[in-house]
């Protein structure tokens, strides 16, 4: 039985790691489209036939056009790149219109959610505790181009979700090779809670981004990796 058939959209570290990682999950690679094929117009049915699900790890100015024209060939979407959020009612719209699946997220890793679950309850008990102030820091490679990361601005909604309504104070770096490093801290006079989650490699969001590409063959609708990850 042949694995599911993948297009990778966006062919830099991740796109490769994508690929080198796919056997492991059952996936094959059907077709690769970068920024040296055309972009978004590289992406036709004659190029992609074959192929179920495309994984975007592309650039965020990218991400709506190559959604719409993904989805149009009936393509299910698993979209990796951060920093595109305010475009996603254009990419939930393609996605409705054409009767496909996405999977989104800030975040691939299963450890980061793991981490979100840990900052939800930490949140949740210190939301009443007006003696504890909150700090927030990320720091990612100097390629990385959004900052602060989305995987930080989701951590402050799961504080904010969780009750905790004071302000958060947040800051962040770019520089080295760093895969990426978060870290959410609670201060009193008495004392001082630190929660850090640190990538080792991009391994990670590459093993979540198949994953997800798995999940998402037959389904139909807008999702999101925090609320699925369980599932795949």
């Amino acid at each position: 039985m042949s694995g599911t058939r993948l297009v990778l959209v966006g062919y830099g570290k991740m796109g490769r790691l994508v690929e080198q990682l796919a056997p492991q999950h059952g996936c094959e690679v059907a077709a690769r489209i970068s920024g040296a094929d055309g972009g978004a117009a590289a992406i036709t049915a004659e190029r992609l036939a074959g192929a179920e699900v495309a994984i975007d790890f592309s650039v965020a100015s990218a991400v709506a056009e190559n959604a719409e024209r993904l989805a149009a060939l009936g393509l299910n979407l698993v979209i990796g790149t951060t920093g595109w959020g305010e475009a996603l009612p254009r990419v939930r719209a393609a996605v409705e219109r054409h009767g496909v699946g996405l999977v989104h997220g800030a975040n691939f890793s299963v450890g980061v959610q793991v981490f979100y679950g840990i900052v939800e309850a930490a949140g949740r008990l210190l939301a009443d505790e007006a003696a504890y102030g909150a700090w927030a820091y990320e720091i990612h490679h100097a390629a990385k181009r959004d900052a602060p990361s989305g995987t930080l601005k989701e951590l402050l909604r799961v504080l904010e979700r969780a009750g905790y309504q004071r302000s958060v104070d947040a800051a962040s770096n770019r520089a080295g090779a760093v895969p990426g490093t978060h870290l959410l801290g609670f201060d009193s006079e008495a004392d001082t809670i630190t929660l850090q989650h640190t990538a080792r490699s991009r391994a990670g969001f590459a093993h979540g981004a198949l994953r997800a590409a798995r999940w998402v063959v037959g389904r139909k609708g807008v999702f999101e990796f925090r609320d699925i990850w369980r599932e795949v």
